[in-house]
């Protein structure tokens, strides 16, 4: 990491915090598509005599919007990476992970598709494609490569 990247970085997180949140940005509880039946160990809901895994809701998740986000509420990250997409003028799908009932496994799932041991959120998902966490989108956004994914996934017209 270079001092210049630590600059222009800084200057995008303070660009961020400056930008205000619209009020026409998608933001949306997770709410499970069917009826959810539980199994004997209650550990997935079945649906039609089916197991559904956690990473199969998040790739379905992922790739019913442009720009998909898994959030927490709570989180000021997931609040910055929203202000930042919204400023853009991309209505991202927010899902609030702290408002699921099923939002740990979906987060333990997030994890794994990480590989990392933290938390995972905020997770960014452009095009159904993981594209990561407020680091990964801020570093595309300082090098220039976020807003051509946006426009190829349909969320950025101009």
């Amino acid at each position: 990491v270079t001092l210049a990247l630590l600059h222009d970085l800084q200057i995008t997180t303070l660009f961020i915090s400056h930008i205000p949140f619209p009020n026409n940005c998608k933001r949306r509880k997770t709410q499970m598509p069917y009826q959810t039946n539980w199994n004997s160990h209650n550990s997935f809901p079945t649906r039609r005599g089916t197991m559904t895994d956690p990473l199969e809701r998040i790739e379905r998740m992922a790739s019913a919007n442009a720009v998909v986000i898994f959030s927490r509420s709570t989180c000021c990250m997931c609040h910055a990476v929203k202000r930042l997409f919204c400023g853009m003028g991309v209505n991202p799908m927010v899902y609030e992970l702290d408002e699921d009932p099923r939002g740990k496994e979906l987060e333990r799932a997030l994890m794994r598709l990480q590989y990392c041991a933290a938390s995972p959120v905020p997770v960014v998902f452009i095009g159904g494609k993981l594209v990561g966490g407020m680091d990964r989108v801020l570093a595309s956004h300082i090098n220039g490569t976020l807003v051509p994914l946006l426009k190829e996934a349909g969320a950025l017209w101009l």
